[in-house]
């Protein structure tokens, strides 16, 4: 049934203009709309997050929550997920070192650990057949890096270097470090540090780039050396965005160093870093052009990736590529001899994460490397790390020794018939 309007059709008419009259009077005076939400707070200097694309999928990726405060208990440690080839042996060496990262080894056979989430130095002594965990430093902020010489442990925090002397032989009452260099920068953003002693008988320490891809100016991105005693500080290598590993070829004597290269170009560029420093002062790209080859979108223009040291070697997109050490010892197979065992973190700005194992890049002739060998695999599970190798160490057995930060413990490599470790 159609229904008319009784209205003659002007009135109605005129009823609609008043209508929109009366709808722009009352939008006009109705209650301004609600304020617009707080602007996000700024990043602080460092963060990680600084450089994240706007889109979905990035958005998703952030850094791995960091390990827990506490070691993993050695019967929970994931011994059955992690692979090595055949005729190698993988074994707990020690556990219960919450957040162990950087070895070092002293003259008695001690092997001190260092931490970065954590604030203590570990020391791992063999006692009637047995491995026994003490702790020889605490109170430390982020103390990373350890080397040792002629009876000295070198410790180094974020800041600063300190030394204990004759540590090997007060394991149980040690004194407290004493400061020996602290002209350091104090930024958060890769300012742990990784320390090690050269062939020329002084301390090599790196300072990173305090965030993820930043300018570097005289105080950052590169590896200094100092005396055994904090001076004669001298910059040795420049455009170094992270390195948290290195170590000399025993034949040349060349500085070998890995380096993190930056994040957010994308997910699988630019690929982490195996670099040789020939001369002192060489610069290595950081933050104007990646692997080598890759000038940076935002700092590179300007510049010619031929201007800087390329790498000998790529290690993968954001692995990680963290302690390092050449292999001079006898027991695993000749084609080991000399060259380089690789701790690969594990990457986290990667969808599907890249990294996680233990691999041997293998040197031509001219000290470029020729492929990547994995060694241990399987810290890697479904995408999620059940461990995360740090660093790597020869010991005199020609042994290695693996620190994992994840669980709180060191793994023993080993090649030839299986022997039962002393937990």
């Amino acid at each position: 049934m159609r229904i008319r309007s009784s209205a003659p059709r002007s009135l109605l008419l005129a009823g609609a203009f008043i209508g929109v009259l009366s709808y722009g009077a009352a939008a006009q005076t109705a209650a301004p709309p609600a304020a617009a939400p707080a602007a996000a707070q700024p990043l602080p200097p460092g963060s990680p997050m600084i450089g994240r694309p706007d889109n979905e999928a990035a958005q998703k990726l952030a850094p791995n929550a960091p390990p827990s405060p506490l070691a993993t208990a050695p019967d929970k440690l994931p011994m059955d997920k992690l692979k090595v080839p055949a005729g190698f042996n993988l074994e707990v060496y020690a556990a219960g070192m919450a957040n162990a990262r950087s070895l070092a080894l002293g003259d008695k056979g001690t092997v001190f650990v260092g931490s970065r989430t954590v604030d203590k130095v570990y020391a791992i002594v063999n006692k009637d057949g047995k491995r026994e965990v003490k702790i020889v430093a605490s109170g430390l902020y982020r103390p990373n890096g350890v080397a040792f010489k002629d009876g000295t442990l070198y410790i180094a925090e974020l800041s600063k270097v300190s030394k204990i002397e004759k540590i090997e032989d007060n394991l149980d009452n040690p004194p407290k470090p004493t400061v020996i260099y602290d002209n350091l920068p104090k930024d958060e953003a890769h300012g742990w540090k990784f320390i090690a002693i050269g062939p020329d008988n002084k301390l090599y320490v790196p300072v990173g780039q305090p965030g993820n891809n930043v300018l570097h100016d005289k105080d950052h991105g590169q590896i200094r050396r100092i005396n055994l005693d904090g001076s004669g500080a001298e910059v040795v290598a420049v455009g170094v965005r992270n390195t948290v590993g290195f170590d000399w070829n025993p034949e040349t004597k060349q500085l070998y160093f890995t380096d993190n290269s930056r994040d957010w170009m994308s997910e699988d560029l630019p690929n982490d870093e195996l670099n040789r420093v020939t001369k002192v002062g060489e610069h290595f790209g950081s933050p104007y052009c990646w692997q080598g080859n890759i000038p940076d979108p935002e700092f590179g223009w300007g510049h010619s990736c031929s201007e800087f040291t390329p790498p000998v070697g790529l290690m993968g997109p954001h692995a990680a590529s963290l302690g390092m050490r050449f292999y001079t010892g006898k027991m695993f197979p000749a084609a080991f001899k000399n060259q380089v065992i690789v701790a690969r973190h594990g990457s986290w700005n990667k969808t599907n994460k890249f990294g996680g194992d233990v691999v041997v890049a293998h040197l031509n002739k001219d000290g470029t490397v020729k492929n990547i060998e994995p060694i241990v695999t399987g810290f890697l599970q479904d995408n999620k790390y059940v461990g995360r190798p740090v660093d790597v160490m020869q010991m005199k057995d020609g042994s290695m020794l693996i620190s994992d930060d994840w669980n709180g413990a060191v793994y023993r490599l080993s090649y030839g018939k299986a022997k039962v470790a002393a937990q």
